[in-house]
């Protein structure tokens, strides 16, 4: 007797990735952090097979390589690598601009958090044609909202999410040719353990929402990303994800610069993106701060790409 004939996958079998591209980008920028090593996150991340295992997920993956990132040049400003970072942020904003215009989900691999700048301000760019706002879910063990009157170091890692919100250097806000980015009430902040006065400040200013490692502790990550993605999508074109492994316990990520202890477990961080995916609507993710020559073992790298299979849609069954 004839083998039967193979049945129609069900729509629980497809494979998360069905019908969907992914455009990979590296930014291979370590100016905004002052230290080297996170300039090779990219690297490390393309290294632990990411694309491949993407593509075991279903998606179609282009890459489109990393942006060109000009030489360090010595910078008397008080904003350190501020003309180098502005134009790297440029470009990304333009590549992820063109990834979501043909329909194309950004997957962004840092260097420093400053990525973010370019990252979200092409998710702005791109909704604002069309009249839409864009949401945010930040994790981080810093707020990153100094500006350059409230930050103790002059690097800009730690100012992106303050200036997306229309605080700091104009040329740090007005990338794309306008601010404020984003609307404080669509956005949410997961994972803060240590925040500088001046930015406590802006928070409680503009209203923005903060899960704190404390709230976490207390509620579970579980509510916690379930509000936060409430928060988000309230946007009416989507939501944007951008990843800090410091928002992670060094135990289980020592590859990052700014290693602050009582972070998000393992477990932790896979739930919330698990449970993104699971909910649907995200325009683009980043990962950042992936400092390969801080790594042990590229435990951090691997941690990077399985994060992102998660945000993607890989589960348990």
């Amino acid at each position: 007797m004839p083998s039967p004939l193979p049945t129609a996958l069900t729509s629980a079998e497809l494979l998360p990735g069905q019908d969907r591209t992914v455009s990979l980008l590296g930014v291979p920028l370590a100016f905004g952090c002052g230290r080297p090593g996170a300039d090779l996150g990219p690297a490390v991340m393309r290294l632990a097979r990411l694309g491949n295992r993407l593509g075991e997920l279903g998606y179609t993956v282009r890459d489109l390589g990393d942006v060109v990132v000009p030489p360090e040049r010595t910078d008397p400003q008080a904003l350190r690598n501020l003309a180098e970072i502005t134009a790297v942020c440029s470009d990304v904003a333009h590549a992820v601009r063109s990834a979501l215009s043909r329909q194309e989900l950004p997957v962004v691999l840092g260097g420093d958090h400053s990525v973010a700048l370019g990252t979200l301000s092409g998710v702005a760019a791109h909704l604002r044609a069309r009249e839409e706002d864009v949401g945010l879910i930040w994790f981080d063990a810093h707020a990153d909202m100094n500006t350059p009157e409230t930050s103790p170091s002059g690097n800009i890692h730690g100012m992106p999410l303050a200036a997306l919100l229309g605080r700091g250097h104009s040329d740090l806000t007005d990338l794309c040719g306008f601010s404020p980015k984003l609307k404080p009430e669509l956005c949410a902040h997961i994972g803060a353990r240590e925040l500088d006065a001046g930015e406590r400040a802006l928070i409680r200013e503009l209203g923005i929402r903060f899960f704190t490692m404390r709230e976490i502790d207390e509620r579970g990550m579980g509510a916690c990303i379930r509000e936060a993605l409430a928060i988000a999508s309230r946007a009416s074109g989507g939501y944007a994800v951008t990843f800090d492994v410091d928002a992670i316990d060094p135990r289980f990520a020592p590859g990052s610069g700014t290693l602050v202890r009582g972070g998000l477990t393992y477990r932790e961080a896979h739930l919330a993106l698990e449970i993104i995916a699971e909910h649907g609507g995200m325009l683009a993710l980043e990962i950042t701060e992936v400092n390969a020559v801080l790594d042990v073992n590229n435990r951090t790298a691997e941690l990077g790409v399985e994060l992102i299979l998660s945000a993607l849609g890989k589960s348990i069954l």
